[in-house]
């Protein structure tokens, strides 16, 4: 079926429409695109009618593919390497055909209907949001400020104490519109409220925000229909339940949403209205295009309402847009048509140069630091113009003057779409709303399947990874312990000390029991996520989200108790008879769902894994020592009783006791009282026989009381680390306008030990070089190849070789001062190579030469000269960017640089890479609080470079950022090669302006090979003529980036057209030869140089690397409240609570 339909849509693709389907419908009208479709129905009908004229067999084995000599006939089992790959190339690339002949076919049976499609207008008018936040050191999360800040909050709510949190403003008076049918770009460097204002226009702003303004859909206020199902907020953030895949996502969402990825999983609902937040984030320019082409079809031919935040786009995303929103510091700067955007900043003095992306311009002009670049009004000097000269100036505008006037017009009511706001909370009734979380929670239980499999059964896949490891079974081991222990052969039935003997082993089944449920807290936390995330967008009721949360783990727990109870109760000794085993069973089986429930409370309560298990422990705790087993009833202090009868485990300890030992087991007569009893009263349990349904109905109870909480939570409770906004201290307020105000960030001065003296000696150091010196080295390498085992999978798929090869015979040099791009498709083996070249890469096969300035290179020396920044800023979150730098320098530079001098340099690092205005900055977590993305980027070179090595490896440095963090990034990058070392960068499809600031390229191909290793030239021109120079590579467009045009043109698609293979052309080409003399030339040892050499491993001593960690891991806990905070108050409340429990009892 599914080979069949591969065939049929890659068969439906002619020629003519290719061609022209594109631009069919904006120019011609979707009444010619219906007579175009009709006869290329027909002339597909004509195809497969040739090939259903073959035999039955043949017919089921053979298709049509259309290659550049035109169609063919083809065997489907029989396709050699290129046929293979031309099909696929095929079926993708008809893709957006796919999408927009389909959109165009239901736009046109809908018009033929008479259907008239809603609409949405979106309207913001003054809008003002703003908010508070600590300043300076009051908003380092330290362990005293999170005390003084809960009391403050405290004395704040009850109007003793007035707030001392600053306010500012996040934006301010800003108006506009999003029309229907037109796609709108949201521009604006980082923190310039962005994110807010998608936010407020989608009507999910945090309501602790100070906002006034008016949002308005089609004239109505937000309060007049329901915004979470007419509009769509997509996150920056991905949240998504892993364990289901993408159709289970799209279809859970469509289902919940009355309809029959994160873009798709929003669209697949009612929502008319998008907003979409960074959504390009870790894309790739080329998907990046293909996700906004296929919105813009959406958008056009379904009357569809579109605002979406892009970084960085490309110019040809960039076009694809039809208004531009641009915001700075808050306010709009522009709001209109693209065509018209520079002409606005022309008028105002600023031109876009001819090889600038537009997009960069315009989130660049605005700057303080990049402005003046832009300045064209040559008979005037230059001048900074501010954002509110520019808001000021947009008023007056042309298009501005005619925004205004359309927002002074209310919009005609009379004119919305009855389907066009919704006004219904849910999409589906209440019944069919619990049938579709029923069957998520099912598939999520098969998917978790391990997790019950490995407290039940014995699960041999996964624990067997390891062949020594037997398979066992978690409640089997633990009922054999408890066998052991308590064997029966071992045990009498004489004593009352007998009967302690057996009390201890029903308190160890119980608390067993109990234990086995604890596998809920984290299960209810790991999904809770996603959960507000739906819950948010009205996808479902949180009641439609807990019951089936509850009630489909009861066969789980007739399994659990069963395996526990049958297992242990004639083996231990238990009152032989099959009425108390069953009674036995039933009441831990509401024991085990009580701890279910308990545990999912407090998952859903503590909403994070440090508070719910400090909450859990102190749950059970608390129920232990109030159960009646550690501390008899008898013992309870008066003002704990209240506690006593609040336990659950009380009520289940004595029905399990009562079961037992009212058993004729225990009917030996004892001075005219029956053993059972005398052993109950003993430990102070009630010993008549009705005491086993009171504790049966109390547990049942209290399961009905922990779900309620449960649901509670899950109805009035958010989610914990939301970003917090803090402001800077009033000395860094310059530094924070030039580069970029960063609200959003935990910002506050450090202790500086550096005086002003160091401070301006490092300035100085900075003029005449660094205050560490440091040795050049270049790098080569020669035919290096890198190969791994061949995997199973790949065997099992047909592959006869015993060895994968991912780098074939691949050579070059790296070096001072010449800072190399390293580039290629996905999969060509940019970051393997670095790995190799860095010994980063542990298995696999390895051969070739390399060698450091003509020394054989030893991997234990040269991690000491060489750094390594990774494409995913790990940091310490808890410390700030000083002090991460002072860590990695103490800890990486000889030990013969004295402590003024580290400090010294690292001043000069900061400098060098912009971090001057950070350095006590809280590096925080990616997402929640901290730094942006293009701070701990910088932080992260920083970080390479107070180790002061030679040779600098970074992996994809703006990967992830906006132009204008981009520009910051490579600037560094520029710096630090400007100092002498040598620098490789991996990168991905850059902007002219990035691809442009490197000396030289590295060029790769799929399969590990290289195609072009040379200098980029001025405007790329050395890269342009080489491959210009090959037959057949068609020549770049004016103002095409040559990083774009350069990989559309040496794609493996284009080698099969073309004829070539660009490897084997690069290797006969003078530009190979001239490379060859270069590695040979840098392969010999300069006369008068050594081997590199370090006595020890290490850099510091052993007490000195103790005194380092201790120091940063002191700094890590003091400022992580959440942890060492709320572990301070347990154990203090519970120390008084266990002292007042057992108070004077030691002296009895």
């Amino acid at each position: 079926m599914d080979l069949g339909e591969s065939l049929r849509s890659n068969s439906k693709k002619g020629e003519s429409f290719r061609g022209n389907s594109s631009n069919l419908w904006r120019h011609t009208g979707i009444e010619v695109f219906s007579r175009s479709s009709r006869e290329e129905d027909d002339e597909e009908a004509l195809k497969w009618a040739a090939l259903e004229k073959l035999p039955t067999f043949d017919r089921l084995r053979k298709g049509l593919l259309f290659g550049s000599k035109g169609p063919g006939e083809i065997d489907i089992q029989d396709l050699d390497f290129h046929k293979k790959r031309a099909l696929v190339e095929r079926l993708v690339n008809t893709v957006e055909d796919d999408n927009e002949k389909f959109l165009l076919k239901l736009r046109n049976r809908i018009d033929r209907v008479g259907i008239d499609i809603p609409t949405i207008e979106v309207r913001y008018e003054h809008v003002n949001i703003g908010a508070e936040a600590y300043s300076a050191s009051r908003a380092l999360p330290t362990f005293v400020n999170f005390n003084i800040n809960l009391v403050e909050g405290i004395l704040n709510s009850l109007h003793i104490l007035p707030s001392r949190k600053k306010p500012f403003t996040i934006l301010k008076d800003v108006s506009g519109i999003i029309k229907p049918c037109r796609m709108t770009l949201l521009l604006g460097p980082p923190s310039s409220g962005k994110s807010t204002l998608l936010l407020a226009l989608a009507g999910k702003l945090d309501p602790t925000l100070k906002s006034s303004g008016r949002v308005t859909y089609n004239g109505h206020k937000m309060n007049e229909f329901v915004p979470q199902r007419t509009a769509a907020y997509i996150s920056q953030n991905d949240l998504h339940i892993g364990e289901m895949t993408v159709r289970e996502t799209l279809a859970f969402s469509a289902r919940c949403q009355g309809v029959g990825s994160r873009y798709g999983e929003m669209m697949v609902g009612p929502a008319k209205a998008l907003f979409m937040d960074e959504i390009s984030n870790g894309l790739d320019s080329s998907t990046t295009y293909q996700i906004v082409n296929m919105l813009r079809q959406y958008v056009h031919i379904m009357k569809g309402t579109a605002f979406i935040s892009l970084l960085q786009p490309a110019p040809e995303t960039y076009d694809l847009f039809d208004d531009i929103a641009l915001l700075s510091d808050g306010q709009i700067v522009y709001h209109g048509p693209r065509k018209n955007v520079l002409d606005f900043f022309e008028s105002m003095g600023f031109k876009c140069p001819e090889r600038k992306g537009v997009a960069d311009f315009l989130q660049e002009v605005t700057s303080k630091k990049d402005q003046q670049q832009y300045w064209a009004n040559k008979n005037e000097p230059y001048r900074f113009v501010s954002v509110t000269e520019f808001s000021e100036a947009f008023q007056s505008f042309g298009i501005g003057r005619r925004l205004g006037d359309e927002l002074s017009i209310p919009f005609n009511k009379t004119q919305n779409h009855p389907a066009a706001l919704t006004t219904e909370k849910y999409g589906l009734g209440k019944k069919e709303i619990l049938k579709a979380c029923t069957d998520r929670e099912l598939l999520l239980m098969k998917r978790n399947s391990f997790v019950y499999f490995f407290k039940l059964f014995q699960a041999r896949k996964k624990i067997q990874k390891n062949k020594r490891s037997k398979p066992f079974d978690f409640l089997t081991v633990m009922s054999l312990i408890a066998m052991t222990i308590f064997l029966r052969t071992k045990m009498d039935k004489e004593t009352v000390q007998d009967g302690g003997i057996y009390t201890g082993a029903l308190f160890f089944a119980v608390i067993m029991v109990m234990f086995n449920g604890m596998s809920e807290l984290a299960m209810t936390i790991y999904k809770l996520p996603v959960f507000y995330k739906q819950r948010d967008m009205f996808f479902f009721p949180p009641w439609a989200y807990a019951i089936p949360s509850c009630v489909l783990k009861i066969p789980v727990t007739f399994l659990e108790v069963a395996i526990w109870t049958f297992s242990t109760y004639y083996v231990i000794g238990f009152d032989p008879n099959v009425g108390r085993l069953m009674k036995q069973y039933l009441l831990l089986l509401l024991v085990h769902q009580c701890a279910s429930a308990l545990f999912r409370f407090i998952g859903a309560a503590g909403r994070s894994m440090v508070m719910a298990n400090t909450l859990g422990l102190y749950a059970l705790l608390l129920l232990f020592a109030l159960g009646g087993f550690v501390l008899a009833r008898v013992d309870v202090k008066k003002w704990w009783l209240w506690g006593y009868w609040s336990s659950p485990l009380m009520y289940a300890q004595n029905a399990i006791l009562v079961n037992e030992f009212t058993g004729h087991s225990w009917s030996r007569m004892i001075n005219g009282r029956k053993l059972g009893d005398i052993v109950l009263e003993s430990r102070g349990f009630f010993p008549q026989a009705y005491w086993y349904w009171i504790g049966l109905g109390a547990t049942f109870g209290f399961i009905w009381i922990f779900n309620i909480f449960y649901l509670l939570s899950l109805m009035y409770l958010d989610p914990f680390e939301k970003p917090q906004a803090v402001l800077p201290e009033k000395e860094h307020e310059k530094d924070k306008a030039e580069s970029n105000s960063f609200f959003g960030q935990v910002s506050a001065r450090g202790n500086d030990s550096l005086d002003r003296s160091d401070a301006t000696e490092a300035i100085e150091n900075r003029k005449k070089g660094m205050i560490l010196p440091f040795e050049p080295h270049s790098l080569t390498f020669d035919d290096i190849r890198y190969s791994v085992d061949m995997p199973a999978e790949m065997k099992a798929q047909g592959a006869t070789e015993d060895k994968l090869e991912l780098l074939k015979s691949v050579s070059g040099a790296f070096r001072p001062g010449v800072l190399t791009a390293l580039m290629g498709v996905s999969g060509a083996g940019k970051t393997t190579l670095m790995d190799v070249l860095a010994g980063r890469k542990t298995g696999g096969y390895i051969e070739g030469n390399i060698t450091i300035s003509g020394y054989r290179k030893n991997q234990s020396t040269f991690a000491r000269i060489s750094g390594y920044c990774e494409q995913n800023d790990i940091h310490s979150p808890n410390v700030t960017v000083y002090e991460s730098l002072v860590y990695s320098a103490w800890l990486r530079l000889p030990q013969d640089v004295d402590a003024r001098t580290r400090k010294i340099f690292i001043e000069e690092i900061m400098e060098l890479v912009e971090l001057n205005s950070l350095r006590g900055a809280l590096v925080g977590l990616p997402g929640v609080n901290g730094l942006s993305t293009e701070q701990r980027k910088r932080l992260t070179i920083a970080v390479e470079l107070v180790a002061n090595p030679s040779i600098i490896f970074m992996d994809e440095p703006t990967s992830g950022l906006d132009a204008r963090a981009a520009a910051i990034v490579m600037r560094t990058v520029r710096n630090t090669v400007d100092t002498g070392r040598t620098v490789v960068c991996t990168v991905h499809q850059p902007s002219i302006d990035i691809f442009e600031a490197f000396d030289e390229l590295f060029l790769m191909k799929r399969g590990g090979q290289e195609i072009y290793v040379g200098p980029l030239g001025r405007h790329s021109s050395h890269l342009i003529n080489y491959f210009e120079g090959i037959e057949g590579v068609p020549k770049i467009k004016d103002g095409y980036n040559p990083a774009t045009w350069m990989l559309e043109v040496t794609t493996s698609a284009q080698e099969l057209i073309i004829g070539i293979d660009f490897s084997d052309h690069y290797r006969n080409s003078e530009l190979y030869k001239r490379n060859k003399s270069l590695i040979k030339e840098l392969s010999v040892p300069r006369p008068g140089t050594k081997d590199l050499h370090f006595p020890t491993k290490y850099s510091q001593p052993f007490f000195t690397q103790c005194l380092a960690c201790l120091w940063k891991q002191h700094w890590s806990y003091w400022r992580n409240p959440p942890y060492t905070a709320i572990r301070f108050l347990f154990t203090t409340f519970i120390a008084l609570i266990f002292g007042t429990m057992f108070w004077d009892l030691g002296s009895r």
